[in-house]
């Protein structure tokens, strides 16, 4: 399965693929139910090149992960993307052109890794169209995973305990840096634990919203003896403003890493959590599928054993 956008429709529209044939093909993904709503990706931010890159690149990773998956994205409203009618539309458009056309609500994924301001306005709009809207994506084992990686990519880190070479730049402290002030940075701590135990270093969460946060954090960490501690973004971008990441290093004093952005990780993330948001299929769906499936592995087997025969008879025409 693929996804095409159609002109004039309100959400993408999805369109069959072509499907590999044969014994040896590859076992493909569970595909979306047929009639199921579509995701929405829920940015904290209005639309603009920094986030439409990030945003873009997720959606891709979504598409490749979950095949038939109808996805759009929905942009905070600002800089002319509210009414405008085009290719950047706000939660709200999409929403109320869903219920003009009669289709079911799309699940809101809210492109956050844990408690965010943004999070209330949007429970409140979803409500108003009875929408659904999925937790965040954090506090998750592959958040932590993406963090670890953009640490090593920044030489703050191994690649993994396993490399047991040593790096004279690495982190012998983390501070996990999020948005969404105190509530987030709790929530990131759980984070913060997976992270410390793939590291094997301290690590404490701070939010880059509330101010002396990220440099208690830091000061706790020296105080407990890490000689350099580093910052690791617990952010994937549109959500937070770049330049408190900026300021929280020059005022620290630390490295940081980069934020996740198009993380694959992130990806599967968004998909995952869309994927437990859709409505449990009824037995009579289950039966369906089952049905379907029989009658098209029935129809590749008559075509695979006609396949053979005429290859056969070939064979003997041509002795």
């Amino acid at each position: 399965m693929s996804t095409a956008a159609i002109p004039g429709a309100p959400l993408p529209v999805r369109t069959p693929g072509s499907r590999a044939r044969g014994r040896h093909r590859r076992p493909e993904r569970p595909e979306i139910p047929a009639g199921a709503p579509a995701l929405v990706l829920a940015v904290p931010a209005t639309a603009g090149p920094e986030s439409r890159s990030v945003v873009e690149e997720l959606l891709s990773i979504v598409r490749t992960e979950q095949n038939g998956v109808r996805t759009a994205v929905g942009y905070l409203p600002g800089n002319g993307t509210e009414g405008v009618g085009g290719e950047d539309r706000t939660v709200a458009e999409l929403l109320s052109l869903a219920a003009e056309a009669g289709q079911p609500m799309p699940v809101l994924v809210p492109l956050v890794p844990g408690p965010h301001t943004f999070l209330t306005g949007l429970h409140a709009l979803a409500a108003e169209y009875g929408a659904p809207v999925t937790d965040p994506l954090g506090p998750h084992p592959l958040l932590a995973e993406g963090v670890h990686v953009r640490l090593s990519e920044a030489g703050l880190a191994r690649a993994d305990r396993a490399r047991l070479f040593a790096i004279a730049t690495a982190a012998d402290g983390v501070v996990l840096t999020t948005v969404g002030g105190e509530d987030a940075a709790a929530a990131a701590g759980i984070t913060g634990v997976l992270l410390a135990a793939r590291l094997a270093v301290p690590v404490v969460a701070a939010a880059l919203d509330v101010p002396g946060s990220v440099a208690a954090a830091v000061n706790h960490l020296r105080a407990t003896g890490s000689q350099r501690p580093a910052l690791a973004p617990l952010v994937i971008g549109p959500e937070a403003d770049s330049e408190l990441l900026a300021t929280a290093a020059e005022e620290s004093g630390c490295p940081s890493a980069a934020p996740l952005g198009a993380y694959p990780s992130v990806g599967q993330l968004i998909a995952s959590t869309y994927l437990a948001a859709l409505p449990t299929p009824s037995p009579e769906d289950l039966a369906r599928a089952e049905a379907e499936a029989a009658a098209a592995a029935e129809a590749e087997g008559v075509v695979e054993g006609a396949r053979g025969a005429h290859a056969a008879a070939e064979g003997r025409a041509g002795r």
